[in-house]
């Protein structure tokens, strides 16, 4: 998709590769003999992914840097902050959902249900603007833009703010890392909140579908208490049908990153790729969109993995063996 790109977006096909403006006829020649350009359309895209597996992603035609080099700082932004949001859905989310699931159809059920449906259905840029006016301009309690104040000056290492602060040398690493996680509040509760009132029904309904299976009932017959059903049978057996529906959670928690980093001015692949689109800087948009697809296969094919590590009945179930 991304090779075709280069096809659909306007203007020269060797500048959208490639970023790189020719200033004659015969660099022109040069450069699209070395792309093979001069060949059909799958012998093309054969050297495009031979350049893809050696770094070669070709270059900002805004700021003229490597692409490979501006995605490798914006995209750990986006997926720290990802990361921070995932965590808070699913400390926040699970326990929540647990309890309503166990209380169901209580007063309590009714309400956690309520917000929960209520939160999800709030539009993320509507949602985090919100908590802009009352936190930031209102309360004061929390910036409004950026990673990390002025006053430290942390090199960045590996992206990760929180990371390149332990690494960084010269600084009070307390201080300056709560004043990272003053930058992170706003934006991660924007994103995590919506993704925490999905974690809540999900882990809700499968709660309630395990409260009325058999073996339930079974453990009631033989004395057991409801925190004993609780802990042995209902816990493992209700997060397992959880993690599976984890994946979609990603891809949108992703989505919702990508839009709250514009209003947070957060400086993560979703802000790259805006500030690509007013440049019109066609080949930043191209491994933008490769970069986060590549993410968000990435994440899935590790849920799906790990929910196999911790449930092998599945994989033999998928393959008619049990």
């Amino acid at each position: 998709m991304s090779f075709s790109l280069a096809y659909l977006f306007p203007g020269d096909v060797l500048e959208n590769l490639t970023g790189i403006s020719p200033q004659n006829e015969f660099q022109r020649a040069a450069i699209a003999r070395q792309l093979g350009l001069e060949q059909n359309y799958f012998v093309q895209f054969y050297y495009y992914l031979e350049r893809l597996l050696a770094g070669d992603w070709g270059y900002s035609s805004a700021s003229g840097l490597p692409l490979l080099e501006e995605v490798s700082v914006a995209l750990p932004a986006t997926i720290e902050l990802s990361t921070y949001a995932m965590f808070m859905a699913i400390v926040v989310g699970i326990p929540l959902g647990y309890y309503a699931g166990v209380k169901c159809y209580s007063t309590t059920d009714y309400t956690l249900n309520s917000l929960s449906i209520t939160t999800y259905s709030f539009p993320v840029f509507w949602f985090a603007l919100v908590l802009i006016l009352v936190f930031s301009l209102q309360l004061d309690v929390a910036p409004i833009s950026g990673r990390l104040s002025l006053l430290f000056d942390v090199e960045s290492v590996t992206g990760f703010i929180m990371i390149d602060i332990l690494l960084a040398d010269n600084i009070d690493h307390g201080l300056a890392i709560r004043d990272a996680l003053s930058h992170l509040f706003l934006p991660t509760v924007a994103i995590g909140a919506i993704t925490t009132a999905a974690m809540v029904r999900i882990t809700r309904r499968s709660v309630i579908d395990v409260m009325q299976r058999p073996y339930i009932a079974a453990a009631r017959s033989r004395g057991l208490s409801s925190w004993q059903i609780f802990f042995r049978h209902v816990i493992r057996n209700a997060l397992l049908p959880i993690l599976p529906l984890m994946a979609i959670q990603i891809t949108t928690l992703i989505t919702n990153a990508m839009i709250v980093e514009t209003l947070f001015s957060w400086p993560g692949i979703g802000n790259w790729l805006l500030q690509a689109i007013y440049q019109q800087d066609y080949p930043a948009l191209r491994v933008g969109m490769l970069a986060v697809s590549a993410l968000v296969v990435t994440l899935t094919i590790i849920v799906d993995l790990f929910n196999r590590l911790i449930d092998p009945s599945r994989d033999r179930f998928e393959r008619g063996t049990i």
